[in-house]
């Protein structure tokens, strides 16, 4: 997690059980786009992924997923079974502040570190991490 933080991600929300199951709260990046989040508890970074839609529309997938979302499916079940197990999930984001650029494009952050940092932290709700639930 000290590696995330170190290139800036920051904490901007957490997950809550309710009676119809999990509700997302963010207090901050809720209308970023272009952005890398990640799930963490217990100070370990369980899933790291990227958005080009709204963070808070990208949140809502996990909240209601499809039937045919298998990524969301699986970050819903697995996010009900921390929360009911008493543990709690945060949302850490890293918005794309727009500064990079190469010979005048705009680099998109998410999409070039997103599979560098699942290689090197190995979360293991990736499909390359090690506890596929």
């Amino acid at each position: 997690m000290k590696r995330l933080i170190d290139i800036g991600f920051r904490k901007v929300g957490e997950w809550n059980l309710t009676q119809s199951g999990i509700e997302y709260s963010l207090h901050d990046c809720a209308d970023a786009r272009n952005i890398l989040y990640c799930f963490v508890c217990e100070q370990a970074v369980l899933y790291v992924g990227k958005t080009v839609q709204s963070l808070k529309k990208r949140m809502y997938g996990y909240q209601n997923p499809g039937p045919t979302q298998s990524t969301n499916i699986k970050g819903n079940k697995n996010i009900c079974s921390l929360l009911a197990d008493g543990k709690q999930v945060n949302i850490f984001a890293l918005p794309d502040n727009g500064l990079l650029h190469f010979g005048g494009f705009h680099i998109n952050l998410a999409a070039g570190l997103e599979d560098s940092i699942v290689k090197t932290l190995n979360p293991s709700w990736n499909k390359t991490g090690t506890a596929n639930n």
